[in-house]
């Protein structure tokens, strides 16, 4: 039914009869109600980000409740073994990708929205030799956007003092 690879990115967002019980076991993964459920909904829509609170809420608004521990562990396990892509974006935040294809993405600074761009990594690796004994796994690179003529962030400020 899924085509794996395991050396091939996952497409299965947003597709056509979209069934969470044969993909948790194609991975590995033991189908429990939770894990069903909430692949249901990170699935079920298409390629998208989000972060493991707004899961959580979709979780809540489906009558799936799953405490957000649950959902964190969820999505860091999906990550691990590659259904979905983990970006850390800022600080403790991570936005959970749907699409584990090689790609990048903006990241508004102002809406803390993330969007996907067609920026060809590949050839970005090209340009980078690295370190003796090691290659190149994958390439994550996030373009930070904030409106024109607005204040630069700066992340050590929104630290907390120690």
């Amino acid at each position: 039914m899924y085509g794996f690879n395991e050396n091939a990115p996952v497409r299965i967002a947003g597709s056509p009869g979209f069934k969470a019980r044969p993909l948790l076991e194609r991975f590995g993964l033991r189908a429990t109600r939770q894990r069903l459920g909430l692949a249901r909904i990170l699935f079920g829509q298409g390629d998208r980000h989000l972060t493991a609170d707004a899961l959580a809420h979709e979780a809540e608004a489906a009558r799936m409740p799953a405490s957000l521990a649950t959902v964190y562990n969820v999505l860091n396990l999906f990550a691990d073994v590659g259904l979905v892509r983990s970006l850390p974006i800022e600080g403790g935040k991570t936005i959970y990708d749907t699409n584990t294809s090689d790609h990048s993405h903006f990241y508004f600074e102002d809406t803390g929205a993330v969007c996907d761009i067609s920026l060809d990594s590949a050839s970005f690796a090209e340009s980078i030799t690295p370190p003796e004994g090691y290659e190149i796994a994958r390439i994550d690179i996030v373009v930070r956007l904030r409106p024109k003529g607005s204040a630069p962030t700066r992340p050590e400020m929104d630290r907390p003092a120690r």
